[in-house]
């Protein structure tokens, strides 16, 4: 609206569906800057840091994901990824053999056997 061009990149696509027509329509038109503050209350980010803790925040969450079983959370990001796409029975057949493939890799059995064990998995992306 401020340069004289409609919306571009995908959005008028993505941000319907994130955050209603509504306030697609109040985004567009109006052609406010959203503060974080309103982001974080429509649901576009999960969390508001101060400027100066932004790099820590951001090298925390990283450090979180990291350490995490990669191979999962790519198959988590697939799978979110896809449920616009498919009803409910087709996504449940997905995620069953998401879980099937997922369970006969290394890091599957690390955190079964963690589970199992009660103690911290160690996932090494296998």
């Amino acid at each position: 609206r401020r340069i004289g061009l409609v919306p571009d990149g995908g959005s008028t696509w993505l941000l319907p569906r994130l955050v209603g027509l509504a306030r697609a329509k109040e985004l567009s038109l109006m052609g406010e800057k959203l503060s974080a503050d309103k982001a974080l209350e429509w649901g576009l980010i999960t969390k508001v840091v101060p400027d100066a803790e932004l790099a820590g925040a951001v090298a925390e969450m990283a450090a979180l994901i990291a350490a995490g079983p990669t191979l999962t959370l790519g198959g988590a990001k697939r799978l979110l990824r896809m449920s616009a796409d498919h009803g409910l029975e087709t996504q449940m057949e997905h995620e069953a053999r998401s879980i099937a493939a997922i369970s006969l890799t290394r890091d599957g059995r690390e955190g079964v056997a963690a589970f199992l064990e009660k103690r911290a998995a160690v996932f090494e992306g296998r």
